[in-house]
């Protein structure tokens, strides 16, 4: 049926081809009583409808646009706001709501014709700034952050419409990632700072000493030069974990390429790792499967992020004595790494921050046992490159398992 509609349609459209040949038909055929010579008239006469296009419909005369606008005075606003990413509102001079663009139907939902501002919009500062400028008319600005449904700052301005007409410019901009940003900058400047300052001022007042009352005193000599040693080369790794997250941050949208079999690499690990684990009191058991269990990845990261967590759950696990790393690896089921220590857990409101840089459970207990507050914030950033997560289950009193989904 689609293919006869599509027939008769195009037959339609060339209808004056075909009338004209229909007409040479009969004069021919009336002419000449020969109908050979009449097929041939037809055809002459239908043979340019075979090679012509279909009428493209003519533009809109410049009156009729004219036409359209003037019977839609907003026709030129819907069209400049319709595709902002931000969501707009044009109001009236009573606070009205005239039009919103789809960016704010969509975060504020559908406004009715005629509702005012304050129906959906009840945030009393923004509603202040829109009605000085209604009053003033002048333009106003005001920040402003909304926590639900989730965190999100936005600036906010109210225009006067240039011209005859007396409307009103309502733009809310999300500067949400912008605020973002600048508070991890601020937050990493200050923690980076601190972090940096209690070795500086150990490291000054040794020198100091050393070079005062300590001078001829060679037992206090060798005391304060081993603990500057420690504070130098925990300095050292402070900086050394800063270049390593800005080496990872420059190359995290760079998937990895190579096979890796995790069960070697884990293996190795483990065994370097094992003279600490000894120096703490802690076994370290492997479970681990005869055949191989490959992904794609980095080994040296992968590696990386097996040592800090692996080191992390002797150190603060120690209480007890054994670490428990499983490799995961069943059909049609995602490879897993599990690391578990049977230590004093974590209390749940710290745990969804354990990846956040310098952020620390205990402080006295992480510097006492040399930690820099980078080391999770690193393996996030590794196994974010890898397409991979980290799962973090912990109950206080039981220990924690730290497990790694690829």
């Amino acid at each position: 049926m689609q293919v006869v509609w599509t027939i008769v349609s195009w037959l339609m459209r060339r209808k004056a081809y075909i009338l004209c040949g229909a007409l040479g038909m009969l004069i021919v055929y009336g002419a000449t009583r020969n109908g050979w010579a009449a097929i041939g008239a037809i055809l002459i006469a239908i043979l340019p409808a075979f090679f012509t296009r279909d009428p493209v419909p003519a533009p809109l005369a410049q009156d009729d646009v004219t036409a359209e606008i003037a019977s839609d005075p907003l026709f030129e606003v819907r069209a400049a706001f319709a595709g902002f990413d931000s969501p707009v509102f044009l109001l009236d001079r009573g606070g009205y709501v005239l039009y919103q663009n789809p960016s704010a139907a969509h975060a504020f939902g559908e406004f009715r014709d005629g509702q005012h501002v304050s129906a959906r919009i009840r945030l009393p500062a923004v509603l202040d700034t829109i009605r000085e400028t209604l009053d003033t008319g002048k333009t106003g600005t005001i920040e402003y952050s909304a926590m639900l449904p989730s965190e999100s700052v936005y600036l906010v301005r109210v225009i006067k419409a240039q011209g005859e007409a007396d409307y009103y410019v309502l733009i809310f901009r999300d500067i949400s990632e912008t605020r973002r940003i600048d508070r991890m900058r601020s937050d990493f400047v200050a923690n980076a700072s601190h972090e940096l300052r209690t070795p500086l001022a150990s490291l000054r007042g040794f020198i100091e000493t050393l070079l005062g009352p300590a001078r001829n005193d060679h037992k206090a000599q060798e005391k304060f030069l081993g603990i500057m040693q420690e504070q130098v080369t925990r300095m050292s790794r402070l900086v050394d974990d800063l270049m390593s997250l800005s080496r990872l941050e420059l190359k995290a949208r760079l998937a990895p390429q190579d096979a890796v079999d995790l069960v070697p690499l884990i293996g190795s690990v483990c065994d370097a790792l094992a003279p600490l684990a000894s120096d703490v009191g802690v076994e370290i058991v492997k479970t681990l499967p005869a055949q191989a269990v490959m992904v794609i990845g980095d080994r040296d990261e992968l590696t990386q992020v097996f040592e800090n967590l692996i080191e992390n759950a002797c150190k603060y696990g120690q209480d007890g004595k054994k670490v428990d790393v499983t490799i995961s690896a069943e059909p049609d089921q995602p490879v897993e790494v599990s690391v578990r220590d049977y230590g004093p857990g974590i209390p749940d409101e710290h745990v969804p921050r354990l990846t956040e840089r310098f952020y620390r459970v205990n402080v006295e207990s992480s510097r006492s046992k040399k930690g820099t507050g980078l080391g999770l914030a690193i393996v996030k950033h590794i196994l974010t490159r890898h397409r991979a997560r980290l799962i973090i289950r912990s109950e206080v009193g039981q220990g924690s398992t730290f497990t790694v989904r690829f």
